[in-house]
Parts: structure tokens; sequence; C-alpha cells
């Protein structure tokens, strides 16, 4: 048995802001992506990840008798399956900002949701926020609060616009330009980040009338900037803000950045080469970066592995 393959995705913009209501921009990165299967032969991961499953599926059973309007799962079926050994085939690294859970969360309801929402469908809005919605509450099982979005991207395959909580929709992006010298690309920091620890220290920085202030006049005030250049092709802009989110994320947002970077992220503000963001919730994974001269940034940071994402 093996199912089909779901993609990890990228928040381009929009990490921590879209808690405050800023505009954020997920796409999907089909470099990494994940299949329930089942084996003969089981590895030891495989092993490790049906054990997951098991609890996982506790977990839906509960779901879905405290809230039965929200979603029924064919618990019989997908209990079944999980004690024949089935377990979650991934290639998405864990812990590194391009949704690991959220591709597992999109395989379990494609597979096992009654009357599903499927993709084929005329997407509303109102059924993308009912999707969202029982994303958000069957990933809340991995990180204890969970948007729904990483899920949603992972479901649909398609780049979806944030413009506030309850208002999002699938989108276009510009097409990319392989002979561009502009890009998007990610950093591997070589550490796990975990999202529940920095997602409490941002929570508890909310507490502070000066970080919240700073939150809506500049971090969310940057955050739709860049999401709207990025949209309109508006590329000049989008390095001019992207510079300032930058900034701002190194001045207020350091636990979530590995401390070995901060250096080469204040470098990349004095020289140009490239514009460092999180990508999730930070505290190690993956670091995005944004270059106008892919080469310049190569050469800039020779001693790490860069990924393009996204040319332009």
């Amino acid at each position: 048995m093996k199912g089909p393959l779901f993609y990890s995705k990228i928040l381009l913009f929009g990490e921590y802001g879209i808690i405050q209501d800023s505009k954020g921009l997920s796409i999907p990165y089909n470099f990494y992506n994940g299949a329930l299967k089942k084996e003969d032969n089981p590895s030891q991961e495989a092993i490790a990840s049906n054990g997951h499953l098991k609890r996982f599926v506790s977990y839906l059973e509960s779901l879905q008798t405290e809230q039965p309007d929200l979603v029924q799962f064919d618990i019989a079926t997908l209990q079944k399956d999980v004690n024949e050994g089935m377990f979650f085939d991934s290639s998405i690294p864990q812990g590194y900002g391009v949704g690991s859970s959220g591709a597992l969360v999109a395989a379990i309801y494609d597979k096992y949701a009654q009357h599903k929402i499927t993709v084929l469908e005329n997407l509303t809005r109102e059924k993308l926020l009912a999707l969202k919605t029982i994303f958000s509450q069957m990933e809340s099982f991995f990180h204890g609060k969970s948007s729904g979005l990483d899920p949603l991207n992972s479901y649909l395959s398609i780049p979806i616009l944030i413009n506030s909580k309850d208002n999002i929709e699938a989108t276009g992006i510009p097409t990319q330009s392989f002979d561009g010298k502009g890009a998007v690309f990610l950093l591997d920091s070589g550490i796990v980040g975990e999202t529940a620890p920095m997602v409490n220290i941002f929570m508890e920085n909310l507490k502070d009338q000066g970080f919240r202030t700073m939150l809506k006049t500049q971090f969310v005030k940057y955050t739709d900037a860049c999401v709207e250049n990025f949209l309109g092709g508006d590329i000049k802009s989008l390095f001019t803000n992207t510079k300032k989110l930058s900034k701002v994320v190194l001045s207020h947002f350091k636990p979530m950045i590995p401390e070995e970077f901060h250096g080469i992220w204040q470098k990349g503000i004095e020289t140009n080469d490239y514009y460092l963001k999180l990508c999730g919730s930070g505290g190690g994974g993956y670091i995005l970066g944004f270059t106008q001269d892919l080469e310049r940034a190569k050469a800039s940071l020779k001693d790490y592995k860069l990924e393009v994402v996204y040319q332009f």
C-alpha cells in the first residue's frame, strides 16, 4: 500500500504575524514530501512513525466525539490500517519549519475523513476556512496550537494568501524565471527547532505593550508590504521591505534565531548581499533568505548550503 504524496510548505511571509492578523503567503515546496504506507519489513523509523500514528488516532477519536459537527473519520478503517503497521513515510525534515506534521494531517484527512472537502470543488472562502478549522484542530495534537495553514497548503498544493485570520484565499504567484538573478533560498541551521517553546516565548512577549506596538507599526506593516510586493511582482519594493523586516526580526526576535546566525544575519543587512528571515517558528531548522543576486549570496555564504526555493 502507498498513498498519494503530500508536499512540504514554506511560509514566505507571515510567521508570527498571522497570529496578530498580518497578511501571510504560503507556498507548496515539492522538494520534500510524505505518504502513508504499509510494508512487510518496516524499518525502525517506520515502527516509530506507526507508534506516533497510534497516539494520533486516539486523539482523532476523542476529537470527533467532542466536536461531532467539525469532522468525522472512518475510524474503524484507520485503526485497522494502523494496527497493520501503517506509517507516514516522509522526506520532510522535522523541526525545520517546512511543515512535516502538516503533510501527515493532510494525508490522514484525505484518506479517512468522511464527507471531505476536495481539491476538485469550487474552493469558496467558506470551504477554505472550514478546512483550515478542521486542520487546526487536527494539528493541535502536534503543536499545542496550530493555525491549520500547513496542512491546508499541503492538502491543496496551491499557494495560499492569508489576508487575516478569517480571510484566506487560493492565489497565483508570479511565474518563476529560472535564468533570473534574484532568488528565495533556504539556509540550513543544522539545528532542529521546536515550535511550541518558540510560540510560548512569542506569547509571553505579547504581554508587553512595547512589543505589541512594534508588531503593529513595524513587523505587521513590513510583512503586509512584502506580501503585496511579491504578488504584484514589484521586486524593487520587495527587497526594500524585506530588508526592513530582516532588521526588525534581528532586533526583536533574537531568541528565535540560533545564536551563531546573528552575525551572518547582520552581515546580510550591511552588505545587501542577502536578507534573512525566519522560516516557520525559528529556533533552528531552516532560515529563509532573499537575494537580488544569487551568485553574490552564495559567495557571501560559502560556508553554508543554500537550497533555492524560487527564482525571479
